[in-house]
């Protein structure tokens, strides 16, 4: 067995990348980018465990793509590492970022071969401009570009930790200690994304798939008396609405759950449960809205919607452009790109008999293409 467990830090909020996606959510091929750096790691072998640490809402959703070990980040990172240290049980524990996408195998041997010389072994990159601190220019010689992974002993980790004061990486915190550390060549091509034109600097980075993820949804609502109608998004000149926890607009429902399902993000009941308050007669654009900017965060672009509206009554032909229209600036897309039909169920079952409507949507995705803006 192994006395060495990996924890990969990606609880960040991306907040100086530019981009609707939060980095850890670009694709590389069809991985999200966290899933390809644990994957690279995992593939030599070294590991007892591996540990991704996220926030809460993105765990919910990684744990669809793979069966890491996952744990719920902090308010910073140090926060996050001490979150991860409560479940490593290893004598050693090795700390990287997952905005350290190309760790060669060569930097991982250079670490590990000095593990017993030290508390933390620190990879670093020689500084070759000229350095002015203030108006005082230092010899450059003495200054060190720092790097993850480190290897750190994770009993003196734990206590190093144990302090208000907050450290940018686990090396500093343990010379703060009063532990050791030693310093192995670091890498080029383990440089971090910070920023989007880091990206194309990454040998290691393959553009994102083309392919075309579809998914479908189908909901039905029941008519009531008593309730104004809302269908697409506009509101139904009408004498009754839908029967419903929110406001019952069926054509939207069944588009969340076509985008949900083409993104492999659930159902809309798992996101907005119907014995939840909070979804109490809420405007079904906004529960439309959070999914869209989920769809979006996750790595996916929105490429068009369909929605077929099958209903005896009421008669929709002259609100089918406003719906077009209200549904395209929801889902950041060209009206051209969405489209509703309606038709009847020639006084077939339910919907013949007047007592509801049905929806049938589908909706096509595919991978923000961070190629084009590195």
């Amino acid at each position: 067995m192994s006395d060495l467990t990996l924890v990969l830090l990606s609880a960040g909020s991306s907040s100086r990348f530019d981009t609707s996606v939060k980095k850890q959510w670009l694709r590389i091929q069809h991985k999200p980018l966290w899933q390809f750096v644990a994957d690279r790691f995992a593939h030599s072998g070294l590991f007892s465990k591996i540990i991704v640490v996220s926030s809460e809402e993105d765990i919910a959703f990684m744990q669809n793509y793979a069966d890491y070990s996952f744990v719920k980040g902090g308010s910073s990172r140090q926060d996050s590492l001490q979150n991860a240290l409560l479940h490593v049980k290893s004598e050693y524990v090795l700390v990287s970022d997952i905005a350290r996408a190309c760790i060669s195998e060569d930097l991982l041997q250079r670490i590990l071969a000095q593990k017993e010389e030290a508390d933390c072994i620190v990879p670093f990159l020689p500084v070759t401009d000229t350095i002015v601190y203030e108006n005082t220019t230092i010899d450059r010689d003495k200054v060190k570009k720092i790097q993850t992974p480190q290897l750190s002993r994770t009993k003196i980790l734990q206590k190093a930790l144990q302090t208000s004061t907050e450290f940018t990486d686990e090396s500093s915190a343990i010379v703060a200690y009063g532990g050791t550390r030693i310093f192995v060549a670091g890498d080029e091509d383990a440089c971090k994304i910070t920023f989007t034109h880091d990206l194309n600097r990454l040998p290691c980075l393959e553009a994102p798939s083309s392919d075309i993820l579809s998914g479908n949804g189908f909901d039905v609502h029941a008519f009531d008396e008593k309730r104004k109608m809302f269908l697409g998004g506009v509101e139904i000149d009408a004498d009754y609405g839908f029967k419903a926890h929110s406001d019952g607009d069926v054509a939207l429902h069944a588009l969340i759950d076509a985008l949900l399902g083409a993104a492999g993000m659930g159902d809309i009941g798992m996101l907005f449960p119907d014995n939840d308050s909070a979804y109490k007669g809420i405007d079904s654009k906004e529960l439309l809205q959070t999914v869209v900017t989920k769809i979006y965060n996750y790595g996916f672009e929105i490429v068009n919607a369909d929605i077929t509206i099958a209903a005896q009554k009421p008669r929709i032909a002259n609100y089918k452009d406003a719906m077009r229209k209200t549904i395209a600036k929801i889902l950041k897309i060209d009206k051209a790109r969405v489209n509703v039909k309606a038709t009847t169920t020639e006084k077939l079952g339910f919907i013949g008999r007047s007592e509801g409507v049905g929806v049938i949507a589908n909706a096509n995705l595919k991978y923000f293409n961070w190629k084009i803006i590195g």
